[in-house]
């Protein structure tokens, strides 16, 4: 017993460090493809590997083959599958997305607050992007330029009925809004519920992407949400919005 004990080598700090990192990694990759459709996708790959584990384990000889075949080639089918994730994924590490994003200045949420709040008692429909560390550059350039400082007039006044901007989302950065009546992608997550209208599914499309916040106001009932990471979340009132704004990870 001593003998087999005597081959075992003794753990260093440095392989502490280094699975306790590793683990970290795969507990930020699980947080991202959480309710996804890449969660699907996973799922669908570890029931490949079982059958083909299966297959030999019984003799399935052509199934077999078939099997180790695909699974030859799993790099390039990882690559495809799921570039979009690995192209969020790498776009975040360099904006620190895994480590926490950078959130809006107290006064800037109190702004959006009051406007959000304003917008929802007359039920005036509204998508507000605040970008955190992703930059937004691309959904900027689809709306028109306003570089305006941030304050409830200024968007309300944006999403009125009538107004010729009050289609599309506003995009903020800082405490300043950079465009207005910009075009955001519809989510393609096959579990989104279909109940949810085109300004919903905008606000948890660009999220799923990117690691902006998006405030939304829906105009049937006045209900505030937000989307973040891919998931909606629904029924805020003044101090909970405000809280969530303000305690988002800086």
């Amino acid at each position: 017993m001593n003998g087999y004990l005597s081959v075992i080598p003794k753990p260093r700090w440095q392989d502490v460090i280094d699975v306790l990192f590793v683990a970290y990694v795969i507990y930020r990759i699980a947080l991202l493809i959480r309710g996804t459709r890449t969660m699907q996708m996973v799922v669908g790959l570890a029931m490949v590997a079982a059958a083909f584990v299966g297959s030999q384990m019984l003799g399935l000889f052509t199934l077999n083959w078939l099997l180790n075949n695909f699974l030859g080639s799993l790099i390039v089918i990882l690559v495809v599958i799921f570039q979009a994730d690995i192209r969020r994924a790498l776009t975040g590490v360099g904006a620190r997305s895994l480590f926490g994003g950078r959130a809006s200045s107290g006064g800037v949420a109190q702004e959006i607050v009051v406007a959000a709040s304003w917008l929802s008692a007359r039920r005036i429909g509204a998508l507000i992007v605040l970008e955190q560390g992703i930059g937004l550059q691309e959904y900027v350039e689809t709306g028109r330029a306003i570089d305006g400082e941030v304050s409830p007039e200024l968007i309300e006044s944006i999403f009125i009925a009538g107004s010729p901007l009050h289609d599309g989302a506003v995009i903020i950065k800082g405490d300043r809004v950079l465009a207005a009546a910009c075009l955001l992608p519809l989510s393609s997550n096959p579990t989104v519920s279909l109940t949810l209208g085109t300004r919903h599914r905008a606000g948890i499309g660009l999220t799923e992407d990117n690691d902006a916040v998006v405030v939304i106001v829906s105009e049937e009932d006045g209900t505030i949400s937000i989307a973040h990471d891919g998931e909606l979340v629904r029924g805020f009132d003044t101090a909970r919005l405000l809280e969530t704004l303000q305690d988002l990870p800086s």
